[in-house]
């Protein structure tokens, strides 16, 4: 009888410690806003200042704004865009030196406009992506061009289409130059 309770004493311990080898689950990439909020032991503050807001093609308006964050000595800035949705916002937070990596994105790919629209494809997508997971762009289809500005990297109902994409670099500049007043 003891031998019997010893080996199942064995097993039990033997399939906890190989339970305990359980990989950890891989942690989710922040972005700079997130890294920079989630900093314990500081005081955070916002600080917003309203931009003029995009006109979508579909839906109203897309929201935007400079918010600063400060921690006491260091500060940094991002270009927001927001949409709201019914039940839920999605919000793009592009960080002052991803946001000049835009502006150059943006002369590229609206280069790049006639010359895929001539080229007469069923379908064309040219875009670009930032570490966080902005995404600028446009496609092509019918002969027809649509830019879109995709939001958040995660999540549905996050992308928004531009209803005039021939002036998304004004916007763009804009936030630089308000960006660029706020830190002198």
């Amino acid at each position: 009888m003891f031998k019997v309770f010893l080996a199942w004493t064995l097993a039990l311990s033997f399939s906890v410690a190989y339970c305990q080898d359980v990989k950890k689950e891989a942690k989710t990439a922040e972005t700079k806003m997130e890294a920079f909020v989630s900093k314990t032991g500081v005081v955070i503050k916002f600080i917003d200042y309203n931009l003029d807001n995009l006109r979508l093609s579909y839906g109203d308006m897309a929201v935007t704004r400079i918010r600063k964050l400060s921690n006491g000595a260091d500060s940094k800035f991002f270009y927001q865009i927001e949409k709201s949705g019914q039940y839920d916002n999605s919000t793009a937070s592009i960080e002052y030196s991803d946001l000049l990596e835009v502006i150059k994105a943006i002369q590229t790919l609206k280069s790049d406009v006639d010359k895929d629209i001539s080229s007469n494809p069923d379908y064309l997508e040219n875009k670009f992506v930032t570490e966080d997971g902005f995404q600028i762009g446009y496609f092509v289809s019918k002969g027809k061009v649509n830019w879109y500005l995709k939001l958040e990297r995660y999540g549905p109902k996050n992308t928004i289409f531009l209803k005039d994409g021939d002036n998304i670099d004004v916007a763009f500049n804009n936030a630089k130059l308000k960006i660029q007043e706020l830190k002198k």
